[in-house]
């Protein structure tokens, strides 16, 4: 019987990446983001299952989210938590909206979907979620002082969870990407970043989305960061 994977932020970048091989691998996948429209785009592309639209700061819309999904396709197994945003400044620049919408969104956003999933899986005795953090929360950078805070946050509330949790059977870990071709990283200098990383380029999203698969599906692997990073880490 197929599993029910939940994808918040599915619809681009590390989030559609997952949701691809998802698919690839037999899941039911859900793939949700605030655009229904990029939803379905990408469910059709992928050949997904449902598309949903989803503000995930709104803790009614995403508890109506997963309504959605246990009624169309069934009990959730599985949660990616991809959705994510930044608004790059230093702290002196940065309006207090910015920093508002960053934690919503990166932090207390993976908290309410979390919470969400896990009445299902605790009552399931089984459930795997995967949060994406960062390499720039574990390091920090300038500039990125409220999206490194969200980040890392998102690190201490997953070890803290997996430990509420480990004994109902459910695991939850996170993948920390290092520098990955996304929109978000469009901007970036990559010929002069790429001195600094070992294996000497940027990430690919699907590379992400192997260690997001692999955590998925690895039963004795709880409360753990799996770095993603071409050994960028190695270098800061």
């Amino acid at each position: 019987m197929s599993k029910v994977c939940a994808v918040f932020g599915g619809s681009r970048g590390i989030g559609k990446a997952v949701a691809k091989l998802l698919v690839q691998r037999n899941y039911k996948v859900a793939v949700i983001s605030r655009n229904l429209d990029a939803a379905k785009a990408t469910t059709e592309e992928l050949g997904g299952h449902l598309a949903l639209s989803c503000d995930v700061a709104q803790e009614q819309a995403v508890q109506r989210t997963f309504e959605e999904i246990v009624k169309k396709i069934g009990n959730v197994n599985c949660l990616v938590n991809a959705a994510g945003i930044n608004r790059d400044a230093l702290l002196l620049r940065t309006k207090t909206e910015d920093i508002l919408s960053q934690l919503s969104v990166n932090l207390i956003g993976s908290m309410y979907t979390c919470k969400v999933a896990l009445r299902g899986m605790v009552q399931q005795q089984d459930g795997a979620i995967v949060n994406i953090g960062s390499i720039v929360g574990h390091k920090g950078n300038a500039g990125q002082s409220v999206y490194s805070a969200s980040k890392e946050g998102l690190v201490g509330f997953s070890k803290s969870l997996a430990k509420e949790v480990a004994k109902k059977n459910v695991r939850v870990n996170v993948v920390a990407p290092g520098f990955i071709h996304t929109d978000m990283t469009s901007s970036l200098e990559e010929s002069t970043l790429n001195q600094n990383i070992p294996l000497g380029r940027f990430g690919e999203a699907d590379d992400v989305a192997q260690a997001v698969t692999f955590l998925l599906s690895s039963p004795y692997i709880t409360g753990h960061v799996l770095v993603v990073d071409g050994g960028l880490q190695l270098q800061m």
